[in-house]
């Protein structure tokens, strides 16, 4: 009985290619609401922290390629496995600096402190590793 429900519902959501477009639009357009807060309010704070850390506080402006660049080529399917690779790295740096002594906390809820930049993170590694499937921007495959 559970076989024939799940071959059916195999049958009915089969469809990695649409799968691959899902994680790579929800993460993108949800990343892209990082970037476009740090297009209004600028990336001064993130300098502050990167000179506190004795980093120059131009690498600040990289949060513009991995939080605006980089989300939407993963959306539009353009250089999807390099663009991915550059939000995990930022992902990793963003959480170094901001996150760095939560890392065994729990929220309110009983949440992990970090899972919101973990989700991110391995949801960016997937993208990498999947790659951007059959709907993208580029349909030769070449970019992707």
């Amino acid at each position: 009985m559970f076989t024939s429900i799940n071959n059916g519902f195999s049958r009915f959501a089969d469809a990695p290619d649409f799968g691959k477009l899902l994680l790579r639009v929800s993460l993108g357009a949800l990343l892209l609401f990082h970037g476009f807060f740090k297009m209004q309010h600028g990336v001064g704070w993130i300098a502050r922290l990167l000179e506190g850390h004795g980093l120059p506080g131009f690498i600040a402006y990289g949060a513009y390629i991995g939080e605006v660049l980089a989300p939407a080529m993963i959306v539009l399917g353009l250089l999807t496995r390099p663009a991915a690779l550059v939000i995990a790295i930022n992902l990793v740096v963003a959480t170094l600096l901001a996150k760095s002594g939560v890392f065994w906390d729990r929220t309110a809820v009983g949440a992990w402190a970090l899972e919101v930049e973990a989700l991110y993170l391995f949801g960016a590694l997937a993208v990498m590793f999947l790659g951007a499937g059959r709907y993208t921007l580029v349909r030769d495959g070449s970019l992707t």
